[in-house]
């Protein structure tokens, strides 16, 4: 009787405090319940790739994925092994998704990479 009247005095100490401990108004957010929000934006960076070079006149022509050509007067960046190699500044005439461009600064290539910064 001693043992079952000891375990019954355990037991009992053991739900008070745990029913002493809890505050109210707050709540326990169960592993279940915590949801991840990811942030998911549209890659819009223009890019783009050099077609033809004419060194003497010191212009490139582009290619542009569909619907993707820059405005007139715009200036967009060529790139090579991830370096930035020029500056180009979209003068047209536009035709399809090619586009001309003048040499600001530095040297083009075809197969050159375009981007906008």
């Amino acid at each position: 009787m001693k043992i079952n009247f000891l375990w019954m005095t355990l037991l009992t100490a053991a739900l008070a405090a745990g029913c002493a401990s809890k505050k109210h108004g707050t709540s326990v957010v169960q592993p279940a319940q915590m949801v991840s929000t990811a942030i998911v934006t549209p890659d819009v960076s223009l890019t783009a790739k050099v077609i033809s070079v004419n060194a003497v006149g010191r212009f490139v022509v582009l290619n542009f994925p569909a619907g993707q050509l820059p405005k007139l007067q715009s200036t967009v960046f060529l790139y090579r092994a991830g370096l930035k190699v020029a500056e180009i500044k979209i003068t047209g005439p536009q035709d399809g998704n090619n586009t001309v461009g003048d040499v600001i600064s530095g040297e083009a290539n075809a197969g050159d990479n375009v981007r906008d910064q």
